[in-house]
């Protein structure tokens, strides 16, 4: 596999599809680190409300995690600006993690994370807590292998999906207009945390008015510890919502590194 390569999730008979051009294509950007120090390899699913991708939220992070020694694959979902909307990209998620999982002598690692800020937080907890362990009657070899992420590493995450609480251009883009109550009960992942869930670093910020901390993150982190799954959790008092890594990602801010120390210290590098 070439370094910075553009691999697709699908090769023919793509779930929910709608055409063939290239906002129909969901794939994979490949980061591989000049050293490889590490034992992880991160999907990572970009913010942008389920209507664009941040970049600074896709690739800064993949160029990030390759400075620690990680491999890093930035994931193109299908998006609500192109006429999808849930289930496609959970989808494309789902395939993401069982293809990357799937390459593990090729990539050289032995856990497959998941990383995701804002919607794109939204759909890497979706996967944290509605994963699979694969179906072993598939033809299809990738479809064979789990999308159960080893961890996951949440940037100020949409999670609630409730009308009155959730982020309702998030909800919008991902439910349609006038989504059911059951789908937004079945979204609001907070609700379907378990023993099982893996483990999490989450980091949120006070200063977030968009995202609130107290009606997204803290619920999902309240589940995690209720559950006794392992968890970090950070909130600081300062930073506007879709900082990414810091200030004009330049001056990291200090999460990167308490994410580092986080994976370092469950043996993920």
């Amino acid at each position: 596999m070439k370094e910075r390569e553009i691999i697709r999730l699908w090769e023919t008979s793509i779930p929910y599809s709608l055409g063939n051009e290239p906002k129909d294509i969901p794939t994979l950007e490949v980061f591989i680190p000049k050293k490889r120090r590490a034992k992880s390899a991160v999907v990572i699913c970009p913010g942008g409300g389920y209507w664009i991708l941040a970049d600074h939220e896709g690739r800064d992070y993949a160029l990030w995690l390759n400075s620690i020694g990680v491999t890093a694959f930035v994931l193109k979902y299908r998006l609500s600006s192109d006429g999808y909307h849930y289930p496609a990209m959970f989808e494309d998620i789902k395939r993401a993690v069982r293809l990357v999982r799937s390459k593990k002598k090729e990539f050289n690692h032995t856990f497959t994370g998941v990383m995701g800020s804002s919607a794109g937080g939204h759909l890497a907890s979706l996967l944290l807590t509605y994963y699979d362990n694969g179906n072993p009657y598939k033809k299809d070899p990738i479809e064979r292998e789990s999308c159960r992420p080893d961890f996951g590493i949440l940037c100020y995450p949409v999670i609630s999906m409730d009308k009155e609480k959730g982020h309702s251009a998030s909800c919008k883009n991902l439910l349609n207009d006038n989504p059911s109550d059951y789908l937004c009960n079945k979204l609001s992942t907070q609700k379907h945390v378990n023993k099982e869930t893996p483990p999490c670093f989450i980091f949120h910020t006070v200063e977030d008015r968009g995202i609130p901390p107290e009606e997204h993150s803290m619920p999902f982190v309240e589940a995690l510890i209720r559950n006794n799954v392992p968890v970090e959790f950070h909130l600081y008092q300062k930073g506007e919502h879709g900082m990414g890594l810091g200030k004009n990602g330049k001056n990291f801010h200090r999460w990167t590194y308490e994410c580092f120390m986080w994976l370092k210290e469950n043996g993920y590098i």
